[in-house]
């Protein structure tokens, strides 16, 4: 949309014990060269896990709820709930987000 900024959440294979800062460059790099810098994507952080539904749905409106420090209630769906503190405290990390409303 408009006036959105995009955010990468890198989720890594285990075993991974590469510099966490190398990954997301890279990642931004091959991001940029296949889709073009008109996609202004530039943040990227690594996290363990994403917030799931039982079915497997990312639940990308939340996370955007978190990363624009709004209220949000927690998905009756979600699979596990503590995902949701480890999303907002990833987006502290990177400027985003706050305190929770």
């Amino acid at each position: 949309m408009k006036g959105q900024v995009p955010i990468g959440f890198i989720v890594l294979n285990a075993g991974v014990s590469r510099d966490h800062d190398e990954i997301i460059k890279e990642v931004v790099r091959m991001v940029r060269d296949r889709i073009g810098p008109v996609a202004s994507f530039k943040t990227a952080t690594v996290v363990q896990r994403l917030p799931k539904t039982r079915s497997g749905k990312i639940l990308r409106g939340t996370i955007q709820k978190i990363a624009d420090n709004k209220k949000y209630t927690v998905p009756a769906t979600i699979d596990d709930p503590t995902i949701l503190n480890e999303m907002e405290s990833a987006l502290n990390a990177i400027g985003y987000a706050g305190s929770r409303k």
